[in-house]
């Protein structure tokens, strides 16, 4: 099966599998596993949702573990990135450079004059706007 109509699909608790299988520092990962770190009430739901990302195309069975074949880059994926096992938005990465940017400028502020007042304010509005914006992607998480 394609995956483009793998987004479409990705809902709900098949959205929260799919995001433990992404922040799976394993490579595979058994129905048990997911019914834990997802608080289901049996491992045949894990089972299902397991399944039904396997009919997806987005995952692979060997032997009774799941693992992830391929991966969906589009809609609320589109917000994040990988680095190891950790999943974190790609505004934390701009936020932190905005930051670091902001902090050069309060070290380098030598006298108090209207540049450097428009380029304090300017830096700050784009410091809180940055972090703001990071902190939406966090919260839409899958959980």
């Amino acid at each position: 099966m394609s995956n483009k109509g793998a987004p479409d699909e990705l809902q709900g608790n098949t959205l929260r599998v799919y995001w433990a299988l992404l922040q799976n520092s394993k490579n595979s990962v058994g129905p048990r596993d997911i019914q834990r770190k997802l608080g289901f009430s049996s491992p045949n739901l894990a089972v299902h949702h397991l399944d039904k990302l396997v009919e997806l195309g987005l995952a692979e069975k060997n032997l009774g573990e799941y693992y992830l074949s391929d991966k969906v880059n589009v809609g609320l994926f589109k917000q994040f990135t990988k680095i190891g096992s950790h999943i974190f938005p790609r505004q934390v990465l701009y936020a932190s450079m905005w930051s670091t940017l902001f902090a050069f400028l309060i070290f380098a502020f030598r006298d108090l004059n209207f540049y450097s007042l428009f380029a304090l304010a300017f830096g700050l509005i784009g410091l809180i706007i940055f972090w703001f914006e990071a902190w939406k992607s966090w919260s839409s998480m899958p959980h």
